[in-house]
């Protein structure tokens, strides 16, 4: 055990997305330690994060989840956005799983799907410290890993490719456009960063999206944060069983 009172070898670490935390609730015999009570640790701001670290078990393995991220676009540097990687990596984890709300760029994508990503458009930013590597050629292996652990427990879902923006605003219809003859299917400010880190350290690493919203011009309705909390709140049990079953299987 390390002097905290966790053990020295996790199975798994979880980092939530936005309206995602409630799978927090699936951790037995859980602890919770707040962000703000862990020196230097940086807060999460954002509605539908709530900014703790949670240790317990899940499916008989040792489980480490943030619940709760923090964004570049809320002032932090994207060194300080993949601190979570940083520490599954340092807790020799066995496999990381990255979640996030997204919007769909993909026509064919509806509210509610879970896209499973295969890899990651970042638009040239550097979000995460060089290095002569910095992806993994097993990603693409590994989502189709997810993809057959997802059908297994009879869990429909997409696979295609995350396009990073920075943020905080949401994109124009001429983005989402320009997005969509880019290849992506589905946009985010958050874990491109993530996942580039964990390629860089080596860490199994599976990524899930939650299409919470159709993005800007596909369809004619105003963007709003609490569709994304609405489609994560009617999504959360579904998404909880993929989770479980990568913890379990991945």
């Amino acid at each position: 055990m390390t002097e905290h009172g966790f053990p020295e070898q996790i199975n798994a670490a979880v980092i939530l997305g936005s309206g995602l935390g409630s799978f927090g609730n699936e951790i037995e015999n859980s602890d919770s330690i707040p962000y703000k009570d862990i020196p230097s640790f940086p807060q999460s701001t954002v509605e539908g994060h709530s900014g703790s670290l949670i240790f317990g078990e899940v499916e008989d393995k040792t489980v480490l989840a943030f619940s709760g991220r923090f964004h570049h676009y809320e002032g932090h540097a994207f060194s300080k956005t993949v601190l979570p990687v940083q520490l599954a990596k340092a807790f020799e984890v066995n496999k990381l799983i990255i979640s996030n709300a997204a919007g769909g760029i993909n026509l064919r994508y509806r509210v509610g799907d879970l896209m499973i990503i295969d890899s990651i458009i970042k638009q040239f930013f550097l979000v995460s410290e060089p290095a002569l590597h910095t992806w993994d050629s097993n990603f693409e292996e590994y989502a189709r890993e997810v993809k057959q652990i997802a059908r297994d427990l009879g869990i429909e879902t997409q696979m295609g490719s995350y396009l990073f923006s920075k943020g905080p605003n949401y994109e124009s219809k001429a983005e989402i456009r320009a997005f969509r003859k880019m290849g992506g299917d589905a946009v985010g400010m958050s874990t491109a960063p993530e996942l580039t880190e964990a390629a860089k350290l080596g860490v199994k690493t599976a990524a899930i999206s939650l299409i919470t919203n159709a993005a800007a011009g596909v369809i004619n309705q105003k963007l709003d944060h609490a569709e994304v909390k609405e489609a994560a709140d009617q999504k959360k049990d579904v998404f909880a069983k993929l989770v479980k079953g990568l913890i379990k299987e991945f």
